[in-house]
């Protein structure tokens, strides 16, 4: 009797055995077969990531030349202007009334930009001592109302920056109606 019980656990032993082991293997080939899959997403992903740092690299050299560009038109314009009967047509900017504080994110742009030329949202942040989304909120109600903003990214990061020929205008004719008690509350 007990070599019957032996020959039965023993059986069952083997088939017991046999079952998880051919289980393992199909788990293993179905995980492998994921990972090459998830290998083959992994590769596109980093093709698309390569092609689109070569495409923002390329539009930040087309936007310096641009900038490089307009630059030059303008001293061109300037030359022309100063040694010839030549009159640059100057644009014409429909600006919708700025509140009080809208003015002061104004004024600090324009202060900083004088200042360090490219203004980051950091720099905003740090003068006006709002949070970071509420400074984006006035940059975009300022573009609202007609503020021609020019945006650049250096490093992912934004910066923005006034259109030239705006800033001339407001420093020349103050289009934006800015009284000379909002601009002293711009502190530098």
């Amino acid at each position: 009797m007990v070599r019957i019980f032996d020959e039965f656990f023993k059986q069952r032993k083997d088939y017991f055995s046999k079952k998880p082991k051919d289980m393992d293997l199909k788990l293993k080939e179905s995980l492998k077969s994921v990972k090459n899959e998830l290998d083959g997403h992994l590769e596109a992903i980093n093709g698309n990531t390569s092609e689109i740092q070569t495409s923002y690299e390329c539009m930040n050299e087309i936007n310096d030349k641009l900038e490089k560009l307009a630059e030059r038109m303008e001293s061109a314009e300037i030359f022309l202007q100063k040694y010839s009967n030549f009159s640059a047509v100057e644009k014409s900017f429909d600006i919708k009334p700025l509140t009080k504080t809208e003015q002061h994110v104004f004024l600090i742009i324009y202060a900083l930009e004088d200042e360090k030329g490219l203004v980051s949202y950091a720099d905003i942040i740090k003068k006006t001592g709002l949070p970071g989304y509420v400074v984006s909120e006035y940059i975009a109600r300022l573009v609202e109302k007609g503020i021609p903003l020019m945006k650049k990214y250096i490093n992912n990061i934004p910066y923005i920056k006034l259109n030239p020929e705006f800033k001339r205008i407001q420093a020349k004719e103050n289009i934006l109606c800015i009284d000379s008690a909002q601009k002293e509350l711009v502190n530098f």
